[in-house]
């Protein structure tokens, strides 16, 4: 009888080693930045939607600092699945952002990591994200964050420098996601004749194609621009009707995706 215990453990471990797919293996939870072994570099540019960082966190937190408070970050899970909660982690949002989805699809694991928080003279194998919350085309529109010239020209800097290197350009996607803060901010406000209102959008339009021009001539090889979403439906926008009815931002959307 004394032989029982040793006679368990040799049994147990002939089911170990005959059954191997029987044992899952997962590794601990990590706040770090991991990701999967892919050959494509992201490079991200713009506001809300794709910013995972760039805005620092501020006391007391005010509104373009609250994505690093709760709810933020809330149900955000890490590439292994295991749950990060109540972890904010700089995006607009409790769980993962645009670039995230897109990263995922260039096999990735997430968007690349924030500039603002990445040390000098370095670069993510990854890629890097340049985006701000709260970002637009024109200076008077972006909340005093960087623009998107401005994010640009932090990568081109980047670029002559050799932090990011031509082998990172060589298999590159960038993501521009403009998304509305030219439209839904101070600088539409007064725009009440149509040719007013069109010129204003052109003058939008063609900013953010001078930049796509420039992530290409820097070798970006394939760069993806966002369309904008119906911000007169969103609720900032329907609160002063009660949301009963879109604004008038929704006729300028139609007539951005026109000229676009």
């Amino acid at each position: 009888m004394k032989l029982l215990p040793a006679a368990l453990g040799l049994v147990l471990l002939l089911l170990l080693v005959l059954n191997p797919n029987g044992v899952e293996a997962r590794p601990a939870p990590a706040g770090g930045h991991q990701k999967k072994s892919s050959s494509n570099t992201f490079f991200v540019f713009g506001d809300d939607f794709s910013d995972n960082g760039n805005l620092p966190l501020t006391d007391p937190v005010t509104k373009m600092s609250r994505r690093w408070a709760y709810p933020y970050g809330s149900v955000y899970t890490d590439a292994h699945g295991f749950p990060r909660p109540n972890t904010p982690s700089g995006r607009f949002s409790n769980y993962k952002i645009q670039s995230d989805f897109i990263a995922t699809m260039l096999g990735l694991e997430e968007a690349p990591p924030a500039h603002a928080l990445t040390a000098d003279k370095t670069c993510d194998p990854s890629g890097m994200t340049f985006a701000y919350g709260g970002a637009g085309v024109l200076e008077s529109t972006s909340h005093g964050v960087h623009t998107l010239r401005k994010q640009v020209d932090a990568f081109r800097k980047m670029v002559k420098d050799g932090t990011i290197s031509e082998k990172q350009l060589s298999h590159s996607v960038a993501l521009v996601a403009i998304s509305g803060n030219d439209y839904a901010s101070t600088g539409v406000i007064g725009l009440s004749n149509p040719s007013d209102i069109t010129a204003y959008i052109g003058k939008v339009t063609e900013e953010i194609a001078a930049n796509v021009e420039q992530l290409l001539k820097l070798g970006v090889k394939k760069v993806l621009v966002n369309n904008l979403h119906p911000i007169g439906r969103t609720p900032s926008q329907t609160r002063t009707n009660n949301y009963t009815a879109c604004d008038i931002l929704e006729i300028w959307v139609h007539q951005f995706t026109t000229i676009t």
